[in-house]
């Protein structure tokens, strides 16, 4: 469900090709697909506090199939960039999970648990960029949406059926309104600012992975490095080292805290992507920035969700609604910042822009470090 945004990673200089964009408005596609993907999660997410999210999946993943279906029969970029947008409105469901395993897990296996969930949407993401690489240099770019349409109507039909209610839908008299439930964000922030952080945070390091990989698709398919979309989709692959360290990395996060492993996990990313530009004139070597980054930025997200998951159940959903929207938003405009520096600077703009990100994590994640020990006396 979440690979569905990430298709465009390996492919985006075919489609710029195809559509006759510039490298720098190719960078809409990801960029409107993520901030819809915010503004979906800022209006339809809190209703996971609601309602049955097992229910809300289903409908969600029907959306996600059609908007598919647009982008692979669109004919103009415009309409190409309308069902991209669609279908981050709809990409609701991945996001509607972590609330509902918190609900069916010990606190004190929060970590391990969101680790998992984050691992496997890892999995999803590799096989999506790795295929669609392939798919996109052999077949073209287009068959890549209709197998990732009929894969979405697959899952729209076998989702429900191992997924259990386990739950009480709220009724308007637990909740109030729709509008209430939304407005209730405003308040639930004042209560735990700690969420505004700990969302830059997220957003920054999103960002950092967004507009690297918008800036890897154009800089390997370009004359000067030459590769077909297909080595853009093996690279992706690096991605495998995921599903091997987050898991280990989030129970070791349960003992050290959230807050001292994000910390630790930001100064190894600020170290990995220092060495992107260092690295750029070479494939083989920009292995080793990626892999850096493929481990520490999924462990950052876990962290991040660690602060505020844990907090009491029928809030973790509007929280995590709060969290999302920061993410996607600042996802959405890095995206578009990573082509247009792309555009600007070649690779080494996309690099200096990734650099200054990472910098900016950090900072927060150390500030955020020394705010709660302050408080707590606890890392």
């Amino acid at each position: 469900m979440t690979a569905n945004a990430y298709y465009i990673h390996p492919i985006i200089s075919r489609v710029a090709e195809h559509f006759g964009v510039s490298d720098a408005m190719i960078g809409a596609v990801p960029a409107f697909n993520q901030i819809a993907l915010a503004l979906g999660i800022l209006l339809l997410l809190p209703l996971g506090d609601r309602f049955s999210n097992r229910r809300l999946i289903s409908i969600f993943v029907a959306g996600q199939f059609a908007s598919l279906a647009m982008m692979a029969l669109a004919q103009g970029f415009v309409l190409f960039v309308a069902g991209s947008t669609l279908l981050g409105f709809f990409t609701i469901a991945p996001y509607l999970l972590p609330a509902y395993v918190s609900k069916r897990v010990d606190t004190a296996r929060l970590g391990h648990a969101t680790a998992l969930l984050t691992t496997g949407i890892i999995a999803g993401i590799l096989l999506a960029r790795a295929g669609a690489g392939v798919v996109g240099e052999y077949l073209g770019w287009r068959d890549v949406y209709y197998i990732a349409a009929a894969i979405m109507l697959a899952v729209t039909f076998l989702l429900p059926l191992v997924m259990d209610e386990g739950e009480r839908s709220r009724t308007p008299e637990d909740q109030g309104s729709y509008l209430q439930l939304i407005a209730s964000l405003r308040p639930l922030i004042r209560q735990h600012p700690e969420i505004l952080l700990t969302g830059a945070i997220q957003a920054l390091s999103f960002g950092i992975f967004l507009s690297v990989w918008m800036g890897l698709g154009l800089y390997l398919t370009s004359p000067a490095m030459g590769y077909g979309v297909d080595v853009v989709g093996y690279l992706a692959i690096l991605a495998i080292v995921n599903l091997l360290s987050t898991t280990p990395l989030g129970k070791w996060a349960d003992k050290v805290g959230a807050r001292k492993a994000r910390l630790t996990m930001a100064s190894f990313q600020l170290a990995g992507v220092g060495l992107l530009l260092v690295f750029g004139h070479s494939l083989w070597l920009l292995i080793i920035p990626l892999t850096v980054m493929n481990i520490c930025g999924p462990v950052i997200d876990v962290t991040n969700r660690m602060t505020f998951l844990s907090k009491a159940a029928e809030i973790r959903t509007r929280l995590m609604t709060v969290y999302i929207v920061m993410m996607f938003t600042g996802g959405g405009i890095a995206s578009w910042a990573g082509t247009a520096a792309y555009d600007f600077a070649g690779w080494t703009g996309n690099a200096v822009l990734a650099m200054s990100l990472s910098a900016l994590v950090f900072l927060l994640a150390l500030w955020s470090a020394r705010q709660h020990h302050q408080k707590t006396g606890q890392a």
